[in-house]
């Protein structure tokens, strides 16, 4: 009777774990989807980058300082590497800082926002941002369930064992959430 019962407590145990291996397999297999969509958003991103910038040029062409400083941070995107969430996530934060100077800029040149060219190219960034916090949400989201079930016990147990390790958020740093103040009055932009 002893060894039935200890055979089914350690059946028992066997399929805990499988399960407790199975969930991390999954929260793991989230996170890096939504990374992935992360991934291809912000390439939409860096790919708008150069049409907008030339869009702008001809209108503030004195303005070379913002230009160069938007082509070096979209290069240094492309430099961070792979698995680097959190570098990832401040050079993309500093682009989008840019960009939103950027296109703060626009706002004294009544010719460049009635272009039809620079006002698609300004609604398609927006629309890749909008894109951009649904992605970082969800795999935020991931992120966090993939990390409680990393260091909660017992699948803290498992997981160490197995090699499953917690991974970064995708945020913002703090300097790059301001938004620009761009005051209108009527006929142009102060």
């Amino acid at each position: 009777m002893t060894t039935w019962i200890v055979l089914a407590i350690v059946a028992a145990v066997a399929v805990y774990g499988v399960l407790l291996f199975n969930r991390l397999v999954k929260s793991r297999q989230m996170a890096a989807e939504g990374w992935s969509g992360i991934d291809v958003q912000l390439k939409r991103r860096a790919d708008l980058v150069p049409n907008l910038v030339d869009a702008v040029k001809g209108y503030a062409a004195h303005e070379r300082a913002l230009f160069n400083e938007i082509t070096e941070l979209r290069s240094a995107v492309g430099r961070v590497a792979a698995g680097d969430v959190a570098g990832r996530g401040q050079v993309e934060g500093q682009l989008a800082g840019a960009l939103a100077r950027l296109l703060a800029l626009a706002e004294a040149y009544p010719d460049l926002k009635a272009s039809d060219n620079f006002r698609d190219l300004q609604a398609a960034l927006a629309t890749v941002e909008d894109e951009i916090q649904m992605a970082r949400r969800y795999y935020n989201g991931a992120t966090r369930n993939l990390n409680v079930l990393v260091e909660s016990f017992p699948s803290n147990l498992v997981a160490g064992a197995l090699g499953f390790a917690k991974r970064d958020f995708f945020q913002a740093a703090d300097g790059d959430r301001a938004v620009p103040e761009v005051a209108f009055r009527a006929g142009g932009a102060e």
